[in-house]
């Protein structure tokens, strides 16, 4: 009889991965990849199309329309300590709304630079 496993080598590279990662997962198998964080509610529509932009972009994303202050919001997202690690945390303000841009912090950094 010929063994053949094809999904024991699998299951020892995601073994190896996580070991190694720690649960701080790679961008590209990353269950969290971006949280977009609205300064206010007032951008919280931009916020959403910002969303939409990334996830047709084939990236997972979420909006944190939550009731915490922004710098409580950031550090959810990106602090290592946290629950969930996003890689990678977009803040939203008018100023980027005019300018059709975001501010990004990528996860480990919670202080702003």
């Amino acid at each position: 009889m010929i063994h053949r496993a094809l999904l024991g080598s699998v299951e020892r590279l995601i073994a190896i991965l996580a070991e190694h990662c720690e649960g701080r997962w790679p961008l590209w198998v990353s269950p969290r990849q971006v949280m977009v964080v609205p300064v206010s509610l007032d951008n919280l529509e931009y916020a959403q199309k910002v969303k939409v932009a990334f996830k047709e972009a084939g990236f997972h994303a979420d909006v944190d329309d939550s009731r915490n202050n922004m710098r409580k919001k950031i550090a959810m997202a990106v602090d290592p300590k946290a629950n969930q690690m996003y890689n990678y945390c977009m803040v939203v303000g008018a100023e980027g709304q005019g300018s059709n841009s975001v501010n990004v912090r990528k996860r480990g950094t919670v202080n702003a630079r």
